[in-house]
């Protein structure tokens, strides 16, 4: 068994044709590209037990050779995965079953008859490759860098494949996120955390490819830089599959979970006080606000059941394709990935950051949240209309409340937590329809909204909050 290490970042075929002749990846070269035409044929039962078990089983020709792989499918941030590979060199073009023992076999399938593995769908693709080599801060890095070109294909359906990927062979796995950098920022790159074999499986149902990250297993008493360090990431994650499965099926929901996963995101660089400095996430902050300021505003349109809103969603799959034909967007999600797993938010952080830092979540999350309560301006019954600016200007404190609330109310130590937040969410909600909404139906929503807030100022737990 080895352990693969690698990122994937989706591209165009004219820049897979621009990386092959990118002056960094030619400097580090080793040796010629080589280019050779790879036959994968997938292997599982009818019913897909393999997928349900997270494992995917591959037999590969290149050239005369024929490689059978079992891989399982591991976590990954930003299209940078970890996980284990075994691979066994065979005579023929046919399955060994007997390599499938329990050295590789997960437990949950003991009991599966493996006469009923079938083939699937296949991944037939071009690769070119080379090795590249350099020194990072003393230590040799070797990657193998593949430009893979083909398609997945069922025997009802097809999808391309058009993809750059960087596996680590010796070295830190963040160089490989280093690299990616440092390309993202001439080309046009989208972090991709979906497998070859996970598109496969998408071909026969859309809804096979998971869009949440496991949950972290927080406890009362996990330290906030843990907090930080999971959540940040678990974020990050889902917003890259989400952006994978709405690129893939333009399905109108996945943008709006797209938008709100991003709002989360951003959400992140304003509720830990010093434990994470606003420097520390200050190169983040911009572009993601600009990618918010181009996407809400469709999202809210894109709720009217008229033309206006037809005209939102459409417009929103012509806007989301602009970001991915930019740089910007490979260049946030793999320096963010980068930030991640070299812990920045920790360097150069004052004491008493890391004071906060090492606070239990139960402790932090009530402090927390009292201080955004505390400061949030709601509507109150004898508020004139005119107020209605001051409100807006809550919606980013609302965003956090949001965030704290939608994933650590479980810890947080008042009367109705989850009340509280489902009020919370509607005064938010509310306050976002207010700018789309016509002239003459404002005031039914003053109205709406006043009620709300005084809704909100009767909870035992906002009042045990602003105690």
């Amino acid at each position: 068994m080895v352990k693969e290490t690698e990122i994937k970042l989706r591209a165009s075929a004219d820049t897979l044709a621009a990386l092959q002749q990118h002056p960094l990846l030619n400097e580090r070269r080793a040796g010629e590209w080589q280019r050779s035409t790879l036959y994968n044929q997938y292997f599982d039962t009818a019913a897909r037990d393999l997928s349900a078990a997270r494992v995917a089983l591959r037999l590969r020709r290149d050239g005369d050779t024929y490689i059978q792989t079992l891989k399982s499918r591991g976590q990954s941030v930003a299209g940078l995965s970890e996980r284990n590979e075994w691979d066994w060199y065979l005579k023929t073009d046919a399955l060994d079953l007997a390599l499938l023992d329990d050295s590789c076999w997960p437990a949950s399938l003991a009991e599966l008859d493996k006469q009923q593995l079938q083939p699937l769908f296949t991944t037939d693709f071009e690769r070119t490759r080379a090795v590249l080599r350099w020194e990072r801060n003393g230590e040799l890095v070797e990657v193998e860098a593949a430009l893979d070109s083909g398609e997945v294909r069922t025997d009802a359906a097809a999808e391309p494949i058009s993809e750059l990927e960087l596996e680590i062979r010796q070295g830190p796995a963040v160089a490989l996120l280093e690299l990616a950098l440092e390309l993202t920022r001439e080309l046009p790159l989208m972090p991709c955390d979906i497998s070859k074999a996970e598109r496969g499986y998408r071909l026969f149902d859309a809804g096979s490819f998971s869009l949440r990250l496991e949950q972290p297993s927080w406890q009362a008493d996990t330290p906030v830089d843990q907090v930080i360090a999971e959540l940040v990431g678990q974020l990050l994650g889902r917003v890259q599959r989400l952006a994978e499965q709405y690129r893939h099926t333009r399905q109108w929901k996945l943008f709006r979970e797209l938008t709100t996963a991003m709002a989360q995101l951003r959400a992140c660089f304003g509720v830990f006080d010093l434990a994470l400095p606003r420097s520390a996430a200050s190169s983040f902050v911009a572009p993601l606000d600009a990618l918010l300021a181009a996407f809400q505003p469709l999202v809210l349109a894109g709720w009217a059941d008229d033309a206006d809103g037809e005209a939102a969603r459409r417009e929103a799959e012509a806007v989301f394709d602009r970001q991915l034909e930019a740089t910007a967007w490979g260049t946030l999600f793999v320096d963010l990935a980068l930030w991640l797993l070299e812990q920045r938010w920790t360097q150069n952080r004052p004491p008493r950051g890391g004071k906060i830092a090492a606070l239990p979540l139960e402790r932090w999350l009530l402090a927390a949240c009292g201080k955004e309560i505390q400061e949030l301006r709601v509507p109150h019954n004898n508020d004139p209309e005119h107020a209605v600016s001051e409100w807006l200007d809550q919606l980013p404190r609302l965003g956090r409340l949001q965030l704290l609330l939608g994933h650590f109310r479980a810890f947080l130590q008042v009367p109705e937590p989850d009340r509280l937040f489902g009020e919370l969410n509607k005064l938010q909600a509310l306050l976002e329809q207010y700018p789309q909404v016509a002239e003459e139906q404002r005031e039914l929503l003053l109205d709406a909204l006043r009620k709300q807030g005084v809704r909100l100022r009767r909870l035992n737990g906002w009042r045990a909050l602003n105690g």
